[in-house]
């Protein structure tokens, strides 16, 4: 069999590996990766989802580059077709005119227990989220819950209520509306001209509206959440469907706000895609997104016993090696035959066992957290990996490469040195204090009481099986040493956030966070985030940490200024291209100190990579913050503070 086709699946995180082993075949860009032209039967340049075949020539000089691309990739977005090497594409014949069919409405479709599948995956998935917000409070939570709304099956579009057409709102089928109150009562601004229209005898009628209202207020003002309140009534008044009461939030809203959007999200997904609410629904789509809820089992006593043993499978597998004593470094490589269920761990074992006996690498139980490792450059527990879930096989083979930890120093082979984590998780003091609290005389004893929303809340902040494994995610602990990493932070945030912690815990505690080798020193949370489920909730609670630690400075100190001044500066315009990046982080004396870097020439002539605007008005040259001493030094010149560099454009754009 050869190689065929090769297409890019979707998940692309743009990483660059495919196209540093294979770049005649793959072209990373912004977005995805693409199959390059000159390496395809139909010249075309994109993901190749057609999967159009590869050139022979292609085929027989570089298929084993894009094996290797392929092995490289830590998503395994990559998709290698394979064939007898003489398939031709089909030709595309000519379509014949359709005839006209009328178009039925969609039917609502009964849905039982043994739907709940078709529920969350069939029909209209949308739903719409529309804030008004007047310090910006609102549109985050927006932007948060939308994020959320992809573990429900919805597909979520976060809507500024400034220039929303009214209009649109009667074919939504599922709306949610997050919304302060500003002043005495009154909408804030972004919201005030869709209220006057929403409140006009004109207002259309929404009677296959589906909606939910979260009101963020202050009870130290006479009208509390009433704009939250406004919206309730009047939606209900032009006949839209109440799912879900309105929750009123006070200024510490970071806790109901979110057991609010459980109950939200699990309504809305309940309804179909005629927009049918479907009640019973909404306790068991809980459980899925929880996890709670378990696969069902087959057969005739109800519990089948699954397969788990797998055949024998060849596995090359190369390891890294370390000599203390000479400081030396390679790869050792075995090719053998093993057990596709057998786990890395167990694999690293038998190596060492039949193979080499100087191998060293850290062994004790499948869970054990300090076991962690690198393989293809995915952070996994060898212990609960099987050899046949790590790397795609190909050929009944598979190929494997093993390496260490990042960010910890080598001890021997693949052991690391865990004490740097070790000693900045005592120096935090994480533990907690506790504060005198309420409880409940139960028949087992007096026990202290906590709100089920918050407790679900804390235990997925903490809830990672490795410490040393999250703290090798970020990317911030190669460049920092002194930085005490997401693992201990994420704990630190947890307790910060935790009712039972004494007021006086709780400050110890945010001095940590706020510290330079705080969570100010995380630059992106990206690397974080894309590791697995938890992971994600992990870096929403370490965003929300490095939010609250600015917010609490007033965006004090330097890297609060640069990351406040240039994001609103660059947001106000609107518009960004590189050439603006350039001259609001060098300002005018940088203009002059880079002359021949290429920046003053992309001034002059015009070139900008957006083929945007080469000047915004006078944002670029002469208004904050272009003025000596805002900006770190970036260009031509070492950076110390790396972090404070990353936080800008991670502020500007979460893409980055």
């Amino acid at each position: 069999m050869a190689i065929f086709s090769v297409f890019i699946d979707d998940g692309c995180i743009v990483c660059d590996a495919c196209e540093e082993a294979a770049p005649d075949i793959f072209e990373v860009t912004e977005d995805t990766c693409f199959i390059k032209p000159d390496a395809r039967l139909d010249g075309g340049y994109d993901r190749n989802i057609g999967k159009s075949g590869l050139k022979p020539d292609v085929v027989s000089s570089l298929s084993d580059d894009i094996f290797d691309a392929a092995d490289a990739c830590p998503v395994d977005v990559i998709i290698v077709v394979e064939g007898t090497g003489e398939e031709v594409p089909e030709a595309a014949e000519e379509a014949a005119p359709e005839p006209e069919v009328e178009i039925v409405p969609e039917e609502s479709v009964e849905i039982t227990g043994d739907d709940l599948e078709s529920l969350l995956t069939a029909g209209d998935r949308t739903m719409s989220i529309l804030f008004g917000s007047q310090s910006g409070n609102s549109e985050e939570l927006a932007a948060k819950f939308a994020k959320q709304a992809t573990d429900y099956g919805l597909d979520a579009a976060v809507h500024d209520m400034d220039g929303f057409d009214l209009s649109a709102l009667p074919g939504m089928k599922r709306v949610l509306i997050i919304c302060s109150t500003w002043g005495e009562g009154e909408m804030p601004d972004n919201a005030e001209e869709l209220w006057l229209q929403a409140s006009s005898d004109s207002a259309p009628n929404l009677s296959g509206v589906n909606f939910s209202i979260l009101a963020l207020g202050d009870t130290s003002y006479e009208f509390y959440c009433q704009s939250g309140k406004d919206w309730d009534d009047r939606l209900q008044h032009l006949g839209a469907t109440r799912l879900l009461d309105r929750v009123d939030c006070d200024v510490d809203y970071d806790s109901s706000a979110a057991a609010w959007a459980i109950d939200a999200l699990a309504v809305m997904a309940a309804v179909d895609g005629s927009g049918q609410f479907h009640e019973n629904q909404v306790e068991a789509i809980k459980d899925r997104v929880s996890g709670a809820a378990a696969a069902g089992a087959a057969g005739e006593d109800g519990f089948t016993v699954p397969e788990t043993a797998a055949e024998v499978i060849q596995a090359e597998i190369s390891i890294f090696r370390y000599d203390p004593v000479s400081a030396t470094t390679g790869k050792d490589t075995w090719v053998c035959a093993l057990p596709g269920h057998m786990s890395v761990l167990e694999s690293l074992r038998a190596l060492k066992e039949t193979h080499d006996g100087t191998l060293t690498f850290r062994d004790g139980p499948s869970d054990d957290p300090a076991t962690a490792i690198s393989v293809n450059g995915r952070l996994i527990l060898p212990g609960s990996v099987r050899l046949d879930s790590v790397a795609p096989i190909r050929d009944g083979g598979l190929r494997l490469r093993i390496e260490p930890l990042p960010s910890f120093d080598v001890v021997r082979d693949l052991v690391v040195d865990h004490w740097p984590l070790e000693r900045g998780r005592e120096s935090s003091k994480p533990w907690m204090v506790a504060a005198t609290r309420e409880g409940a005389d139960t028949a087992q004893g007096v026990v202290g009481t906590m709100d089920p929303s918050t407790a679900d809340i804390l235990h997925s902040i903490t809830d990672f099986c490795s410490a040393p494994l999250l703290h090798s995610c970020s990317d911030a602990t190669p460049h920092s040493e002194a930085y005490l990493g997401p693992a201990v932070l994420a704990r630190t945030w947890a307790r910060i956030n935790d009712p039972r912690s004494s007021e006086s815990s709780i400050v110890g505690m945010q001095d940590v966070m706020d510290s330079k080798e705080g969570i100010k020193a995380e630059t992106d949370l990206a690397s974080i985030r894309r590791q697995n489920g938890s992971a994600r909730i992990i870096a929403d609670a370490l965003l929300d940490a490095r939010t609250s630690t600015l917010s609490r400075g007033g965006f004090n100190g330097r890297h609060g200024k640069h990351v406040w001044w240039y994001s609103w500066s660059v947001k106000s315009s609107g518009r960004v291209n590189d050439t603006v990046i350039y001259r609001q982080v060098l300002g005018p004396m940088g203009l002059l100190g880079n002359l021949f870097s290429g920046v003053t020439a992309r001034m002059v002539f015009g070139f900008t990579r957006t083929g945007g605007n080469v000047f915004n008005g006078m944002l670029g040259m002469l208004a904050p913050p272009a003025g000596i001493g805002k900006m770190p030094k970036q260009f031509n010149s070492s950076v110390d503070h790396h972090h404070e560099v990353v936080a800008i454009f991670n502020e500007v754009d979460g893409r980055f």
